[in-house]
């Protein structure tokens, strides 16, 4: 039964940034992932009276990096708000945050729901058309971006009645994006913060891991009913969400809650509420406070900042290539199909690898090393890379860089299959040999009796064999059943072991039955 009521999603995104020390301090920027607590502080990140901030330069360029790439509006003149509250892993009992005069505003990101669904189903398989709807989407606004340090984290022993503090994350630099109400699903917010992921770590400015809590995000959800004011629900902030696929789950179910809440005639309470991983439910954890209860005022121990617009147009000539770029570029010189090319640069590692092996294969089929088409030979080390490599990779639970397979061999192995010296079957049992050593694939490939025989001189004793022993085959294929010339085939492959080129057995076959 479809509901009477819409919802409203607004995504709040906080993002660790892998700065070489923390946001207003010299001491190390260990992300709070330090083996041992109260490791990397010292007396500003801490809170230490009589101690003065200053502000890292680096975090705020890659506030504005990530600003530039998401289409927003560099602020000129910024500055820094002390927001006040008390949490005891808040060294200071207040936050430097950005209030009023953030870094970045007014930006986008288009999200895709209806591609990104379809690249899930074809995830291991290529569109065989090359054309896809990459032309559709949705535009997600954003409210700002601004900088802010993190807080330390609370550790809580079990069977004992008290907390410890442990402040190595206090003072890391944290990058936090606000969106517009754009957002009307889980699936829809799922989708963005995976996107912009994505860029973060195109840009280089943070890995945004959420499991190790790099990256976070909390959801502000309301819903109206058909004909009122879109904002005229009452928003509840669902907080604690650490992974892409609860951050859907959790909206989801918040969605659901509140449809029945106002289904009953009852109202909806302004609150902030917690995600149960394991029950799948959203709990109420304090009412919600508004931006007066946190008192806001400008820091009075950092200056404004102020930059020029020559600062501006250096920083944009100098962004990276970035997905949306990348993808168009990749498809259009590789000509590979969108679903191939969304798969290949979903990682920068991984694209970057591509990129690396195409190089390599091309100085291999130019130089005559290899007698191979270049475009085909493109396409397969594509395919390979998305299937077989992939593979391994998530079995493995590796990334791109953990592998020990170079290039130039991924290079040469591409090259023995396509220019038909070994078959798809051998090209298989080769890399993942090479994936276990990183050994040469021409030594796999010899040691491991794999070559194809592709000798004419070779092959024709035991087609001659063949044709002796399968004459009713013959004569059925001479009066026009071409399933008798595969059965021909596949008992020349068999007698060879599965190492003679299909091609040539085929060729030879039919000018034989001639």
């Amino acid at each position: 039964m479809k509901s009477n009521y819409i919802p409203v999603i607004g995504m709040e995104v906080h993002v660790e940034l892998k700065t070489a020390s923390k946001m207003f301090c010299d001491s190390k920027n260990g992300l709070g992932l330090e083996r041992e607590p109260n490791v990397n502080i010292c007396p500003v990140c801490t809170g230490q009276p009589g101690t003065l901030p200053v502000p890292n330069a680096e975090a705020i360029k890659f506030v504005q990096m990530a600003g530039l790439a998401l289409g927003c509006e560099l602020k000129l003149e910024t500055k820094f708000d002390r927001k006040n509250y008390f949490y005891p892993d808040l060294p200071k009992g207040y936050q430097i945050s950005q209030y009023d005069q953030p870094l970045c505003e007014k930006g986008k990101l288009k999200i895709n729901p209806a591609r990104n669904a379809s690249l899930v189903r074809n995830a291991s398989r290529s569109d065989a058309s090359g054309h896809s709807d990459a032309g559709g989407g949705k535009e997600i606004g954003i409210t700002r971006i601004h900088l802010e340090e993190d807080t330390g984290k609370l550790i809580h022993p079990k069977g004992v009645d008290y907390t410890l503090v442990d402040f190595n994350r206090a003072g890391v630099p944290l990058m936090e994006l606000v969106t517009e109400p754009d957002i009307e699903s889980g699936e829809e917010a799922r989708i963005f913060c995976q996107k912009l992921q994505q860029i973060c770590r195109y840009l280089g400015i943070s890995d945004a891991d959420m499991e190790k809590g790099m990256m976070r995000c909390e959801a502000n959800i309301s819903l109206y009913k058909k004909g009122a004011n879109k904002l005229s629900g009452t928003k509840v902030e669902v907080k604690n969400i650490n992974s892409f696929k609860f951050v859907e789950k959790a909206i989801n179910y918040e969605i659901e809650r509140q449809t029945e809440v106002l289904e009953r005639g009852e109202k909806i309470i302004q609150e902030t509420r917690g995600f149960d991983n394991n029950k799948g439910i959203t709990v109420s954890q304090r009412t919600k406070e508004s931006a007066h209860d946190y008192r806001y005022f400008p820091e009075p121990d950092i200056p404004p900042l102020k930059f020029t617009k020559e600062y501006v147009a250096d920083l944009k000539k100098h962004l990276p290539e970035l997905p949306e770029a990348k993808a168009k570029r990749i498809g259009r010189e590789y000509k590979l199909p969108d679903n191939d090319v969304e798969i290949i640069i979903s990682q920068k590692e991984l694209a970057d690898y591509f990129e690396e092996v195409v190089s390599e294969l091309r100085e291999k089929i130019n130089c005559k090393e290899f007698e191979a088409d270049e475009a085909k030979s493109i396409k397969l080390a594509a395919n390979y890379i998305i299937t077989e490599l992939r593979k391994h990779l998530a079995e493995h639970g590796h990334g791109i860089k953990d592998m020990e397979i170079t290039p130039e061999n991924y290079a040469e192995l591409i090259c023995f299959v396509a220019s038909g010296r070994i078959n798809s079957s051998a090209a298989q049992t080769v890399l993942a040999q090479m994936y276990k050593t990183g050994g040469d694939p021409s030594q796999i490939i010899e040691e491991k009796n794999l070559a194809q025989v592709s000798d004419e001189g070779e092959l024709e004793k035991i087609i001659g064999e063949i044709i002796a022993k399968n004459q009713k085959s013959v004569e059925d294929y001479k009066n026009g059943k071409e399933n008798a010339l595969k059965f021909l085939i596949g008992q020349v492959m068999a007698a060879t072991k599965g190492k003679a080129n299909p091609q040539i057995v085929q060729k030879m076959l039919v000018d034989k039955l001639k």
